[in-house]
């Protein structure tokens, strides 16, 4: 019932991920924020007369220092210790929500820009102004068709298309004088 529940409750929030009927994903905060973290919650087979597993190792916290992850962690424990016998996962993501900012008061906002300068070390800087943009490089027929097609100014002639809608025009008075012949016989 807990699976339908969450189903129901988490439909369309993407900060919700199921990845089996038994483990699920909740990110905490947008994707953007450096504050942000992922609480993974797997159900064991006794569950929720046991504890559920709660895990932080995914990707998407690397940049969360080990201490910060082992404080929501116990943090997280104490509530699954006064929710034991209960469904609780519900539960757990909303208090995770809801203390975001006690449980990330300690973490550094910079972590996420070191890691990026750590990277891009061994790439070579190169200022903007050296960097040249490609143009679009013609052959000598598509310019002459593209001269060949446009005025002095650069700009299609007045009615240049104008053909198409003659023709279709005389088609269809072609189509309806026969229709009406047809008729009259």
């Amino acid at each position: 019932m807990e699976l339908e529940a969450l189903r129901s409750i988490y439909e369309g929030d993407l900060c919700f991920r199921e990845l089996s009927p038994v483990s699920f994903q909740y990110r905490v905060g947008e994707s953007g924020d450096p504050k942000a973290f992922l609480i993974e919650v797997s159900w064991p087979e006794t569950y929720p007369q046991t504890a559920p597993v709660i895990s932080m190792d995914a990707f998407f916290n690397n940049t969360i220092s080990s201490a910060i992850k082992q404080s929501i962690l116990d943090k997280l424990m104490v509530e699954v210790e006064a929710n034991l016998g209960t469904a609780m996962t519900y539960t757990l993501f909303e208090y995770a929500k809801d203390n975001k900012e006690v449980f990330m008061e300690n973490q550094p906002v910079n972590t996420v820009t070191s890691v990026s300068n750590s990277i891009a070390i061994g790439t070579p800087d190169v200022p903007a102004s050296k960097k040249k943009d490609k143009k679009e490089q013609l052959s000598k027929t598509q310019k002459r068709k593209l001269a060949d097609k446009t005025d002095n100014k650069g700009e299609l002639p007045r009615g240049w298309n104008w053909v198409d809608v003659i023709k279709h025009v005389s088609i269809f008075k072609l189509s309806f004088f026969n229709v009406k012949k047809i008729c009259k016989k």
